[in-house]
């Protein structure tokens, strides 16, 4: 059966170090609404955005300028009927050189088309992943959640409540 997890790719002009930096640098390309430490192994950090979703990570491996693989140990989406949807699953960067770039692949191992919220993930993580650590690693600025303030379009629906 073919491999459903979600994965993409991005290839940026950086070195795999300012890849890697700007990856554990999550307040800077996913949200400020981050809590505890994102750039130790074994640490644990929380993220929320309203009462849309909320997450627990904890940092599994760390292999600098390699590898980043974050454990999704607790999980609640306002939007979902199973509340189980990510826990358990594994959200991982892996970076290398390829063809004079480095080139990272983001993979949210266990986010299947099955689940529920399959469709608005995919879509929040392609414009987080494509857009915002994107340009973090490449011009240093990165297009995150501010405070309780929505980036993708499903937040901002799923905020307002327009489902």
């Amino acid at each position: 059966m073919k491999n459903q997890d979600f994965t993409t790719t991005i290839l940026v002009n950086k070195t795999p170090k300012q890849a890697f930096d700007a990856i554990n640098n999550v307040r800077d390309w996913w949200s400020e609404e981050i809590e505890g430490s994102t750039d130790k192994l074994n640490a644990e950090f929380k993220y929320h955005f309203q009462d849309v979703h909320r997450c627990k990570m904890k940092i599994t491996e760390l292999v600098p300028n390699k590898k980043v693989v974050w454990l999704v140990e607790e999980n609640h989406f306002s939007f979902t009927k199973d509340q189980n949807e990510w826990v358990g699953t594994k959200i991982i960067f892996e970076i290398s050189k390829k063809d004079g770039k480095t080139e990272i692949h983001f993979t949210h191992q266990g986010l299947v088309p099955a689940y529920e919220c399959y469709k608005i993930c995919q879509d929040a993580w392609t414009q987080y992943i494509q857009e915002s650590l994107k340009n973090l690693i490449e011009i240093g600025k990165g297009k995150t959640n501010g405070k309780e303030k929505p980036q993708t379009e499903n937040e901002r629906k799923l905020s307002s409540g327009k489902n």
